[in-house]
C-alpha cells in the first residue's frame, strides 16, 4: 500500500507544481499588462512636455516634494 500512497503523493506534487507555474505565468502576464496600460496613461495624461513617465510617476506621488525637503535639510 505504501508504495501506492508514494505514486499518488508525487503526482500531487506534479499537479500542484504545474498549477502554481500557470498561475505565475499568468499573474506576471496580467502585471506586466497593466503596468503597460498605466505607464501609457502617465505618458499621455500627466506627463508633462519632455518628461519622463518615471518623472511623472514621482511627480505625481509627491516624492520629489519629500526628496526635496530631505536634501534641504542636511
Amino acid at each position: 500500500m505504501s508504495e501506492i500512497k508514494k505514486k499518488v503523493t508525487e503526482g500531487y506534487k506534479k499537479i500542484e507544481n504545474g498549477v502554481v507555474e500557470g498561475y505565475k505565468k499568468i499573474e506576471n502576464g496580467v502585471v506586466d499588462g497593466f503596468n503597460k496600460v498605466s505607464d501609457k496613461c502617465v505618458e499621455v495624461l500627466f506627463a508633462k512636455d519632455g518628461e519622463s513617465v518615471e518623472d511623472a510617476k514621482k511627480r505625481l506621488s509627491g516624492n520629489v516634494a519629500r526628496e526635496e525637503d530631505s536634501t534641504s535639510e542636511q
